[in-house]
């Protein structure tokens, strides 16, 4: 049993369709857009969270220094 309860020779069977179908050279195409694309959310997943860490850090000392200026007043 494979995937999902597909057997491996189906998954083959497919594949070979699927190239038939499309060709070697358009499937290749497909995987490197897809890898660029999966490149492209990663690195900008990186950056909002490097973004959202940096106003985290900012924002603590200034609440602090504002609880701070409340108590001496």
């Amino acid at each position: 049993m494979g995937i999902g309860g597909i057997s491996v020779g189906s998954l083959l069977i497919v594949l070979v369709i699927v190239m038939l179908l499309f060709g070697t050279k358009r499937l290749r195409n497909v995987g490197s857009d897809l890898g660029g694309a999966l490149s492209g959310f990663r690195k900008a997943v990186k950056e909002t969270e490097q973004t959202h860490e940096s106003l985290t850090m900012d924002a603590a000392p200034q609440s602090a220094e504002r609880r701070e200026s409340q108590q001496r007043a």
